[in-house]
């Protein structure tokens, strides 16, 4: 994926706000690319923007009211500032089409995944007056691919999007509906985007997909997920590969064997198993049960025994009894796990969980939700002062020792966004420096230490 330069002759301001998660953070940097290749200027205010792009997601019912809070925030820019069009892109008009433009007038241009690659001939044929359709959807077939250019928006660590789509018909889930089947990316193109990235200076690659290792699934001899780490090992200048959504049923002898035995893939694993009750598990469409969950967790850390694990829990599933709930409850205490995350689950439309009965009143939903958010805070901050007097490789992200603002980064452990933070209260490093960092204090899902020198 090639790099772009801002057009000096750019006559048109053109702004983006990215929603949603990191695969909808690539696709918002590859828009942003094609368009400065067009000629756009490219601002991070929107308030200066004669242009505004919102990349929306709409997963679930939060992400829906997320995505339109958003829109009509900056639709309130078109009327009062210089914004002359205003276009919604990704995820939500895939979901609902047409309901769109007769619900917001406001939005010059709607356009889905699968029509990314005609924004700039959309964009010129709105500005020419050419009375273009507002509704642009096709079954999405787009996927990253080295000739379209990326503007990143980080230049220390990037996201690389190795698919796109989903073939799991997971049955709470839209993703299959609004994103397509799973399709993956050759690894020649891979190899070729992350080598131009690391000649940017990226150093931490985080690798991303709807199912990471159902990579190579569909290509001609299918290659796996462990090939293709192999392959971006050898690229120079990347120091961390990182693995995020990982479906539980796909981590093979073999994966674990390629992250274990590779230097640069840290041993740290992002899988997403959803419930741990059987019957729930069933109902959700999840190909395991509780005793698959456990033996594989024990090999994982039989195989890495500093191994950090994230994971996704899902509550308030229809059926989920107080006596389910406690199940997880209970499992959450006894794996221990790194980092957690916790979902509310939202009934949406065109689903097969949205037809079950036993569906689960909001307010207890809100109370299991909390519930696990605190005993995982309790368990990570545990966890977190376990590592005070260590010392630890920090990638520095945020700061500059020169005009006073304080240092921030993250260790190996700790993936972009998600997983806190490190606060260096000394020492003196650069953004994208990778240091070594002694931790003096421990919060929750953050640390505190001082730098001891630097390493990469």
């Amino acid at each position: 994926m090639r790099g772009v330069k801002k057009s000096r002759n750019a006559s048109k301001r053109i702004s983006l706000v990215s929603l949603g998660c990191p695969k909808n953070l690539v696709d918002s940097e590859i828009i942003l690319g094609m368009l400065a290749q067009a000629g756009y200027a490219i601002t991070s205010q929107p308030e200066d923007s004669e242009i505004i792009i919102i990349n929306t997601c709409s997963f679930i019912e939060a992400a829906v009211r997320e995505s339109l809070q958003t829109i009509l925030e900056l639709a309130q820019i078109k009327e009062h500032g210089p914004c002359r069009f205003l276009v919604v892109c990704g995820c939500l008009p895939q979901r609902y089409k047409d309901k769109l433009t007769h619900l917001l007038s406001e939005v010059d241009l709607f356009v889905g995944p699968g029509g990314f690659s005609l924004l700039p001939e959309l964009l010129r044929d709105l500005d020419e007056k050419k009375g273009i359709s507002r509704l642009h959807i096709s079954t999405p077939s787009f996927i990253p691919d080295i000739a379209i250019p990326r503007l990143p928006s980080t230049l220390h660590m990037a996201y690389v999007k190795i698919a796109d789509g989903c073939s799991n018909v997971c049955s709470y889930c839209t993703i299959p509906q609004i994103r397509g089947s799973f399709r993956s990316r050759s690894i020649d193109s891979i190899i070729q985007e992350v080598t131009q990235l690391a000649n940017m200076g990226v150093k931490e690659v985080n690798v991303v997909a709807h199912d990471t290792t159902a990579y190579g699934l569909d290509l001609p001899g299918s290659p796996g997920l462990k090939d293709l780490l192999r392959a971006l090992s050898s690229i120079n200048g990347i120091r961390w590969i990182r693995i995020l959504y990982a479906h539980p049923k796909r981590i093979t002898k073999s994966l674990i064997e390629a992250i274990r035995d590779n230097n640069k893939v840290i041993n740290y694993l992002d899988i997403p198993i959803q419930h741990i009750n059987p019957d729930i598990l069933k109902a959700m469409n999840r190909p395991y049960n509780d005793y698959y969950i456990r033996n594989l967790i024990d090999r994982l850390r039989k195989a890495m025994p500093h191994i950090v694990l994230r994971t996704t829990l899902m509550v308030g599933f229809p059926h989920e009894t107080d006596k389910v709930f406690q199940e997880l409850v209970d499992f959450v205490k006894e794996i221990q796990f790194d980092h957690l995350g916790v979902f509310k689950y939202s009934k949406e439309g065109g689903t097969k969980a949205a037809t079950f009965e036993g569906h689960i009143p909001e307010k207890v939903k809100e109370l299991r939700y909390r519930t696990l958010m605190e005993l995982q805070a309790q368990i990570s901050l545990s966890k977190n002062r376990s590592l005070v007097g260590t010392t630890q490789e920090v990638i520095i992200e945020e700061g500059d020792n020169r005009v006073g603002a304080p240092l921030k980064g993250r260790t190996s452990h700790q993936a972009p966004d998600i997983d806190g933070i490190v606060y260096i209260t000394k020492g003196s490093g650069a953004i994208g420096d990778i240091v070594d960092v002694t931790i003096t204090e421990a919060c929750a899902y953050d640390l505190i230490g001082e730098v001891k020198g630097k390493i990469f």
